[in-house]
């Protein structure tokens, strides 16, 4: 069976899913398909996250980033660089860097030039930062622990969760 991202394409509908792909269906019942249902899951959620981030004055992004480079420096005992930052959280890298502007110039990052390599930038968590990303990473865990709660026990979704984002972290 072919996967979705071979370069022979997605695989094919099969015939009984194929028999719900009628206009008449789909506008009537969107809630039998696993792609819609996943969407307006994914919408909630991120409906939720930004509301539990408003107080950081963060968007999910910002925190994504400045939460990565503290987890990444504490885990990896040095600063990681902007490529090494954007390539964990699976961020553009032209984004990355204009987020990690935003975020130096409110004083949550810096970021220093490496002192093996004078093209790279390491991304450090200031101590406001550290102080952001720990009080807001509790936030997060219970709000992401109450949303899915609604479905499983703890921790059952990360399994199926890694296969969906091809997660090999």
């Amino acid at each position: 069976m072919s996967k979705v991202n071979d370069p022979e394409g997605p695989p094919a509908a099969s015939p009984s899913r194929r028999e719900k792909l009628t206009p008449e269906h789909i506008a009537n019942s969107p809630g039998d398909f696993e792609g819609f249902l996943f969407w307006r899951a994914s919408l909630r959620w991120q409906r939720m996250i930004t509301a539990v981030l408003r107080p950081f004055d963060l968007t999910h992004v910002q925190w994504v980033l400045l939460v990565g480079a503290w987890l990444m420096e504490i885990h990896d005992g040095k600063a990681p660089s902007q490529r090494e930052l954007a390539e964990h959280n699976a961020t553009d890298v032209m984004m990355t860097s204009q987020v990690l502007n935003t975020l130096e110039k409110r004083g949550l990052v810096v970021r220093r030039q490496d002192v093996n390599d004078k093209r790279i930038r390491r991304i450090s968590a200031t101590p406001q930062g550290a102080k952001i990303a720990e009080e807001s990473l509790a936030v997060v865990d219970a709000a992401d622990s109450e949303f899915f709660s609604q479905i499983g026990e703890p921790g059952s979704l990360v399994e199926p969760l890694r296969k969906l984002a091809a997660w090999e972290g």
